[in-house]
């Protein structure tokens, strides 16, 4: 058995889930337009740039999941899934991911986005394992706070571990570890398998791969 890790965002989807989340809250009334829409995009060029502080951004983008019920948020979540995601799960993606499923592969979603909003996208291109962002809950309830380690940059290292070691593995039982990358966030899971993809990657990616002679595909 080979191990498959996709990267969601700009990966297998040709948008940020989070960032798409979020405006998806402003344009239904649930979040004000001004301040909101002004700090997901600060946020999401820090991102970008590589100077995000992921737990300043957990603090702005899980406060929206304490806010509603469960209920709510489940009902808006479907209406997300049709809006803006289900339009950016291209044919390319869904032929990557059912290729590693049809061979065989241990395969898992590897997010920084939290859990509420990438299970059902995971489900949804049949990916059967999810390693994400956990936001916190009690009583049934999103607190806004995170659980546990982010899944970002170096904390993705120690989640895939986690999630390997609950089934008795490590990364280095696989005779062959895929991970599938837009970004230079994602350098230091990409450093570790012996399959390194950048995936319509973004330009320090794009270098960085272009001088390790990684591979480099597009999924558009």
């Amino acid at each position: 058995m080979n191990l498959a890790l996709f990267d969601l965002d700009n990966t297998l989807l040709a948008c940020d889930s989070d960032y798409e989340w979020g405006q998806f809250l402003v344009v239904r009334g649930v979040l004000e337009r001004g301040e909101y829409e002004a700090q997901n995009a600060a946020f999401y060029e820090q991102y970008k740039a590589g100077t995000l502080d992921i737990h300043e951004f957990l603090g702005f983008a899980l406060r929206p999941l304490a806010e509603h019920a469960p209920e709510d948020l489940t009902r808006l979540h479907a209406e997300f899934m049709d809006a803006r995601i289900r339009p950016a799960m291209g044919a390319p993606a869904r032929a990557l991911v059912r290729r590693h499923l049809d061979a065989g592969d241990l395969c898992a979603v590897v997010t920084a986005t939290n859990s509420f909003v990438t299970g059902p996208i995971a489900r949804e291109f049949g990916v059967p394992n999810l390693v994400a962002t956990e936001p916190e809950r009690v009583g049934g309830r999103f607190t806004g706070r995170v659980a546990g380690t982010p899944c970002f940059r170096e904390g993705k290292i120690e989640r895939v571990d986690d999630w390997l070691a609950a089934q008795g593995r490590k990364l280095g039982d696989f005779a062959s570890s895929a991970f599938y990358s837009d970004s230079h966030n994602d350098l230091p899971l990409l450093e570790l398998v012996t399959q390194p993809v950048a995936v319509d990657p973004d330009e320090k990616l794009a270098a960085e791969a272009r001088r390790r002679g990684w591979s480099v595909i597009s999924l558009r």
